[in-house]
């Protein structure tokens, strides 16, 4: 019963008197605190927020998946599939989405000016990894597949996809199957992918970060133009730890099926992803084959020199998590325009005239795939790249997607979503117009869109102020600024100089120690605050010292604190970094990693055992606002190792779970984080051979003495500084709701490509407090 009601009219309880209230003031209060206390409970308004852990494959993000993000922020969860990587939580409260793109910076240049990007770093909690640049970054991000036809959609004849033979004017020479493979008949071996290029199409490859548990098919012949062919098609759903595998199929030369197996996922599923692959939880409730069964009756059907076929096979290798050297992927043997793929659908129909992925049919088939993509491999091995190049499938394709386009926008009653459908047309479905602010310079398919609202500005600075007074007025805005990259030999410098940094802030000497020291003793001590990677006795002085390499910066940082000044084997010893160029800044950097929005709430542990999840679950009650637990792996062996980070709501939530944990009941060592996660990755792929013994310096090249004493204001290093402040203010004039990213592209060049870096957040976003479990 209402407290005031219960005063005023209600009936008292038998043999309790009523109490007047001494005066009304009195009344009136406690009124006013039950008015208060109603409230309380009150269901918040919902808000629009994104998931805590991120899905992406080591932390990567793929210019098609933030593609899928922003079409379902256009469109929302009735008309386009969810995104694969991530969770956007009540899209309608969505008021509108902004995306600032950096042009002519990366990953790199974000941590090699971690400092003075002191706003982007603080504000934005969810940032991962971008794929080295193409060469229309902007248009592959909004799924633009070709430039926009400013004609009358509704005026084009209606028709099916013509046929190959039809007579079109065509310069064979400049098809890039042609400019890949020459105009003559290839070889099994001339189709299969080099290292370098599965390395650059994200194949697992051994020795590789990602791969750390993957198991490799152990095909090592020798591979010859009549080498088996293998064709092979896996079917994915989404679980709390990405996708997933749920069907294999593997098809022999012959076109025999020689495995059809379904799965069942070791995590929970999210989405069995039906309209796709077919499966449904009835189906997978009763399977009981494993990831490792499907894995091992794999390694002995293969024959040592074995050629796996399949369609952005790449996928179908990390859904398997196998290493297989000899692949040929289709959708490259196939070579588009523009980096850009053909659909395994439409090839089938193109090349070898038949249907596959029918519509009536719920989900594909992934043996009638797998048999498929056999086909095509066959096809171009026995007519050769000109016939290919006859075919004219770009001019094809084409004519498909503007006839689909133009039904598109002719349905007016229904938003019908396509999987190729650009940002740009699901904006035009919903009556609305892009805006994308640029400098002069800068050219991109975007700017003759038809439905874009384009400004072209004469500086960085007039992109600013345009912004600031165009921004409010569009629901979907693109805000491009220009940099100045340094050369590339300057750039390749600069790598190298970050991975040394982040090795010699990762390091430690301590001593001095007595000449009678249990190092065995010492060594247990050391590798109790994180993995090690090397450790060295160093006698260049009068007593023994340690040298100390850890994996993780938390374990270097906490040894230090740990150590320092403290007595060890009778001895007061010091724990401290080596001191360079590269490590005098190291105390103010820790610091700011520690604040860093991505840190915020975040620990580190040493100590754990394999248990601990389970222990951590069991007693989930002492650790309120636990988001995620991140349980890295043996990159060898595959097995847990003894550290792990645990993502909670609150800096206040991980302070209190912190100091439990280091407790006498759970005995670890511990403090905040201070590495991202998509940092973590990428430091983990430092090659060995790049490594220099600590503590040796590094003299700057005279060109980058140079250019740190000529600094123009768009150099990187000002632009960090300027930029950053500048977008903030930006930021915080954005309406509650509005979906942020900031994009640093990558660069690319003749000497290499550095992945680039995305930021993202919510104005005013309510964070989630689901726990997640990564590896």
């Amino acid at each position: 019963m209402d407290p005031e009601r219960e005063r005023s009219g209600g009936h008292p309880k038998k043999g309790r008197k009523r109490r007047r209230a001494p005066n009304m003031l009195v009344g009136a209060a406690e009124a006013m605190r039950a008015r208060r206390d109603l409230e309380e409970r009150q269901p918040e308004a919902k808000k629009a927020r994104l998931s805590t852990i991120l899905f992406a494959e080591n932390c990567e993000v793929t210019h098609d998946q933030l593609c899928e993000l922003l079409k379902y922020a256009v469109l929302g969860k009735s008309s386009v599939p969810k995104p694969s990587w991530c969770q956007l939580f009540h899209q309608n409260h969505l008021n509108s989405v902004v995306v600032f793109v950096l042009q002519g910076m990366s990953q790199l240049h974000f941590y090699r000016f971690y400092l003075e990007f002191g706003f982007l770093r603080k504000a934005f909690r969810h940032k991962f990894r971008l794929p080295p640049p193409s060469s229309n970054f902007l248009a592959d991000i909004i799924g633009l597949q070709k430039k926009q036809t400013t004609g009358d959609l509704s005026k084009m004849v209606e028709g099916s996809l013509p046929s190959a033979s039809s007579k079109v004017s065509v310069n064979l020479q400049n098809d890039p199957v042609i400019q890949k493979y020459g105009s003559k008949k290839v070889g099994l071996t001339r189709c299969l992918l080099t290292k370098e290029e599965m390395k650059t199409f994200h194949f697992p490859l051994q020795g590789f970060p990602d791969c750390e548990n993957f198991v490799p098919t152990k095909c090592n012949g020798s591979v010859t133009d009549s080498s088996p062919l293998f064709g092979l098609d896996c079917e994915m759903c989404l679980t709390s730890k990405g996708r997933e595998l749920t069907r294999i199929s593997l098809v022999a030369e012959g076109g025999c099926c020689v495995m059809d197996e379904l799965v069942k996922p070791d995590n929970k599923i999210l989405d069995y992803l039906t309209s796709f692959s077919g499966i449904t939880k009835k189906i997978l409730n009763p399977v009981t084959t494993k990831l490792k069964d499907v894995q091992r009756h794999l390694k002995a059907l293969l024959p040592p020199d074995a050629v796996l076929v399949g369609h952005s096979l790449d996928l179908d290798l990390r859904a398997l998590k196998m290493i297989h050297p000899y692949v040929i992927d289709t959708s490259l043997l196939y070579v588009r325009e523009q980096g850009r793929r053909f659909k395994l659908k439409f090839l089938a129909k193109a090349v070898l005239g038949k249907d596959i992925q029918c519509p009536d049919r719920l989900g594909h088939d992934a043996t009638e795939d797998a048999r498929t993509t056999l086909e095509l491999a066959r096809y171009f091995l026995k007519y050769g790249p000109r016939k290919i190049a006859e075919l004219n499938l770009e001019a094809l394709a084409s004519h498909q997607e503007l006839l689909a386009t133009g039904q598109e926008l002719r349905n007016t009653a229904e938003i019908v979503y396509q999987p190729k459908t650009s940002v740009l047309e699901c904006l035009d479905l919903m009556g609305q117009k892009l805006l994308f602010l640029t400098r002069e310079a800068e050219t991109s398919e975007l700017c003759s869109a038809r439905n874009c609202q384009t400004i072209k500005c004469l500086s960085n600075k007039e992109v600013l102020e345009q912004a600031r007074v165009e921004i409010p007025l569009f629901p979907f805005s693109i805000v491009q600024f220009s940099f100045e990259p340094f050369s590339p030999n300057l750039t390749e410098e600069m790598n190298k100089r970050m991975r040394l940094k982040w090795t010699e802030m990762s390091t430690v000497y301590a001593g001095p120690f007595s000449k009678n020291c249990n190092l065995r003793a010492l060594k247990r001590l050391f590798k109790s605050f994180g993995p090690v990677r090397s450790m060295t006795l160093v006698l260049e002085t009068h007593q023994p010292h340690l040298c100390i390499q850890y994996e993780v910066l938390e374990a270097a940082q906490l040894a230090i604190e740990s150590l320092d000044g403290i007595l060890v084997e009778g001895a007061c010893i010091k724990v401290q970094r080596p001191v360079t160029e590269l490590t005098l800044d190291s105390n103010t950097l820790v610091n700011e990693l520690e604040q860093d929005s991505e840190n915020r709430g975040t620990i580190y542990l040493s100590g754990v055992s394999e248990t601990f999840k389970e222990h951590l679950l069991q007693q989930s009650n002492l650790f309120l606002g636990l988001e995620a637990v991140i349980l890295p792996k043996d990159l060898k062996s595959g097995k847990q190792k003894r550290y792990c980070f645990l993502k909670f709501k609150t800096f206040g939530s991980a302070q209190r779970a912190l100091n439990i944990l280091k407790g006498k009941d759970w005995k670890l060592k511990g403090r905040h984080a201070l590495t991202p996660r998509h940092l973590h990755a990428w430091l983990r792929g430092l090659p060995p051979e790049s490594r220099r013994p600590p503590g040796v310096r590094v003299i700057p090249p005279p060109s980058e003495q140079q250019a740190l004493q000529a600094l123009k204001m768009d150099h990187p290093k000002i632009a960090a500084w300027r930029w950053g402040r500048k977008i903030g203010k930006l930021y915080h004039s954005l309406g509650p709701g509005t979906l942020c990213l900031i994009l640093l592209p990558g660069t690319k060049s003749t000497h290499g490509s550095f992945s680039g870096l995305g930021l993202m957040g919510i104005k005013d976003e309510e964070e989630s407090t689901t726990p997640n479990m990564c590896a």
